[in-house]
């Protein structure tokens, strides 16, 4: 005759969580002490916690540091890790998720947590991440969260970020992380037909963005710029705009002379010849210009 069906039956989840919590940068019972970040500061944690819920960590503590005693003895602590390009709240909050499956994030930490999770290959604690970071974005931070929605390959984030600057783009193109994006992330929100702002401003924000990645990466303006420019919608400014631009552009040659004369062409020619499409169509936030009526896809 065959035995009883086992059962598995579920306690108190937040009481168990609540119990590991008491662990988390716990000397007592700790068999492994990293020392995290500038400040060198002491983390203590339980190997066998580690390891059994992150992969990195497991290899990581497979392989005793130069100095520390064989990961096989029986000595009760195995380290100093030294983990120095880490700020120390960012790493608890990864040991705290590997405690207890929660994280405790601010906005200060969140996308620094993110990629620590990304780094670690902790699905989990990122998709904890991504959700906090979307219900807490702000104008000041969403172009960093769209730089690194991009570079982890978050596309959820990514479109979340996208349809936030679309909402305020006039004030997000004047943020510091407006400034601080890479060429191609600044290239994909120009491509938006949705952005809520004039030509004549975003082409301006491109130039500052320009000259702040030029210094940084000591590289020309026009070199720098090549792939945004070329999603700056120029025949949508008036030619007396296009002559300030002129000027403006004999300075730092942040426009290819061939962009300026399609645009002068499309004003010559009262419609957008020779122009692609998508250069001719005003964006949510552009402000109307007499000339715009000839460049619609309906006009002769």
């Amino acid at each position: 005759m065959a035995g009883p069906s086992p059962a598995r039956l579920q306690g108190d989840v937040a009481a168990f969580s609540a119990a590991l919590r008491t662990l988390v940068n716990n000397p007592q019972f700790s068999d492994v002490l990293f020392v995290v970040g500038q400040e060198q500061q002491k983390v203590f944690a339980h190997r066998c916690v580690l390891a059994c819920r992150c992969q990195a960590f497991r290899g990581m503590l497979s392989q005793a540091p130069v100095g520390s005693q064989d990961s096989s003895s029986s000595t009760p602590t195995q380290g100093p890790y030294v983990l120095g390009n880490v700020q120390p709240e960012v790493f608890l909050a990864v040991i705290e998720f590997l405690y207890t499956n929660s994280v405790t994030l601010n906005s200060h930490i969140a996308l620094e947590v993110l990629t620590s999770s990304v780094e670690y290959g902790l699905q989990d604690l990122c998709k904890l991440c991504v959700k906090f970071i979307k219900d807490t974005l702000s104008v000041e931070q969403v172009c960093e969260a769209l730089q690194a929605a991009v570079t982890y390959g978050q596309v959820d984030l990514q479109q979340h970020c996208l349809d936030f600057i679309e909402g305020c783009t006039a004030a997000v193109v004047r943020t510091q992380g407006f400034r601080e994006l890479s060429d191609v992330v600044l290239a994909q929100v120009l491509r938006s037909d949705r952005l809520a702002v004039d030509e004549l401003e975003l082409v301006q924000a491109v130039r500052e963005w320009a000259h702040v990645s030029s210094a940084v990466l000591e590289r020309p303006v026009p070199e720098v710029a090549a792939l945004p420019v070329r999603e700056l919608r120029l025949p949508l400014l008036a030619p007396s705009e296009l002559v300030t631009l002129e000027s403006c552009n004999q300075q730092d040659l942040l426009i290819p002379v061939e962009n300026i004369a399609a645009a002068w062409r499309a004003h010559a020619l009262r419609r957008g010849s020779g122009v692609p499409s998508r250069l001719c169509r005003p964006r949510r936030g552009t402000r109307p210009r007499d000339h715009h009526r000839h460049l619609e896809p309906h006009a002769k």
